[in-house]
């Protein structure tokens, strides 16, 4: 069944139910209110025959309590006596009523102890009696009885009544709930069609109108946010996937021609026979460069492929303890370069091996563009490394694209290296929240600054 539906039948039902339970209750109350009112009426007749009773001296016969007033015999109401043995008297004339009231086993019980008081219907004919029997003391008992007919149909008609009320009361509940029903269910409907449409079309840009600040209203806000953060996520993933087959793309271009000067040299150590043992030397040396040089273009790709999320336990790391074993490095690496070093105490947030390999690629770039006997100035402050050689520095036109991946700019093509490790800093800063940018200083050559945050 339809939601809207269910809110339908929900309604009518608690409305339906709540006026049973009303009509329930007046009718109760109604019917309460009639009975009590004859139950009193019959007590007051009852009692008139009582102190008439007691006037009688010996033992009188039932036959001699005195007949009661017109006004209470005849239509208005019915008196009997009964006797200890449970004869029976009328006591007026019962042609002119023509009802004669039953008598039961309570009541001759009552009329042989002459004490107690019953209240019952009783059925005499077609009339509907109530009837009180009331014990009188040395005579037996007397019968008081008042038709019901009248209150009976009262009660009937009030039935029908409450019936209909129910019935139409429930109707109207229903047929209101189906109307307001509409304008409540209304977002609930927009956001199925725009979840079908979405499973459809696979379209994440339509969205739903929402008004208002109740459940439905914040649920709609909720799932446009959703949408959003869907479409977000689908982007970034299309990003990523252009971004991986780019790097494959490039890199299958970049691998080609180390692994085809590997094959080359090792084919000519195989095949050609009569090598001079300094040829022989020379090809093995440049098949160990060659190696040397695939090792690391593979090392910089895998890096590379980690992408910018940050995939690491974040920790404490001592930034200038980390660029001084970096300079160590560079200057095993570099013998005929001066690395001068102003460090500051400073700790960031992020993974070691990251941060040192973007640091240790900074200064294998800065040791790569400097003149023999160059200096290169390393200082680290307030969570920022700044390199500077002394080289070429960089053409204001190639600043832009010295950080994108395998680009080498004019003055570096004729120098060994990938065009990855710029690319592979850039990485390393942006997953960690920083910066890398370049400048070109006042006397000549690079700075590069690697900003993390502290």
């Amino acid at each position: 069944m339809a939601l809207r539906g269910r809110l339908t039948l929900m309604s009518a039902l608690i409305v339906g139910v709540t006026l049973v339970l009303a009509a329930v209750i007046a009718y109760s109350v109604v019917r309460g209110q009639i009975l009590g009112q004859v139950d009193n009426a019959l007590r007051a007749q009852a009692g008139l025959y009582e102190r008439r009773a007691a006037r009688l001296s010996g033992r009188p016969e039932p036959s001699q309590v005195p007949i009661p007033p017109p006004q209470l015999g005849g239509p208005g109401g019915y008196v009997q006596a009964v006797g200890g043995d449970g004869t029976v008297v009328p006591l007026f004339d019962p042609a002119t009523a023509g009802v004669s009231i039953p008598v039961t086993d309570a009541a001759r019980a009552i009329a042989r102890a002459g004490d107690g008081e019953r209240l019952a219907d009783a059925q005499a004919g077609a009339i509907h009696l109530r009837v009180l029997t009331v014990g009188l003391p040395g005579i037996g008992a007397v019968q008081v009885a008042r038709p019901l007919n009248a209150s009976d149909n009262t009660l009937s008609r009030l039935r029908a009544v409450l019936v209909l009320l129910c019935l139409a009361g429930t109707a109207i509940a229903a047929g209101l709930s189906r109307l307001f029903s509409r304008a409540v269910i209304a977002p609930i409907t927009a956001l199925t069609e725009t979840a079908e449409h979405i499973e459809a079309t696979g379209d994440l840009d339509r969205r739903i109108e929402t008004t208002g600040d109740d459940e439905v209203g914040r649920m709609g806000e909720r799932f446009n946010a959703m949408l959003d953060r869907v479409r977000g996520s689908q982007h970034a993933l299309a990003e990523s996937v252009e971004t991986q087959r780019r790097l494959i793309g490039d890199a299958s271009h970049e691998l080609r021609t180390p692994v085809t000067s590997l094959r080359t040299n090792a084919e000519v150590l195989r095949d050609v026979p009569g090598l001079e043992e300094s040829e022989r030397h020379a090809l093995a040396a440049d098949l160990a460069d060659q190696a040397q040089e695939l090792g690391g273009l593979v090392a910089d790709l895998i890096e590379l492929a980690r992408g910018n999320e940050p995939g690491f336990a974040v920790e404490d790391v001592r930034l200038d303890e980390l660029v001084a074993e970096a300079i160590v490095r560079a200057r095993r690496h570099s013998p005929d370069v001066r690395f001068e070093a102003t460090l500051a105490p400073v700790s960031v947030e992020g993974a070691p091996d990251r941060i040192g390999r973007a640091v240790n690629n900074l200064l294998d770039n800065a040791a790569r563009h400097s003149p023999p006997g160059g200096r290169v100035d390393v200082h680290v402050a307030a969570g920022e490394v700044a390199v500077r050689d002394r080289g070429e520095g960089v053409n204001p036109a190639e600043a832009e694209h010295i950080f994108d991946r395998f680009y080498r700019g004019a003055n570096a093509r004729e120098r060994p290296g990938s065009g990855l490790g710029l690319a592979i800093v850039r990485q390393v800063a942006e997953a960690h929240g920083g910066s890398v940018t370049v400048e070109t200083p006042a006397g000549g050559g690079a700075l590069f600054r690697l900003r993390l945050p502290g």
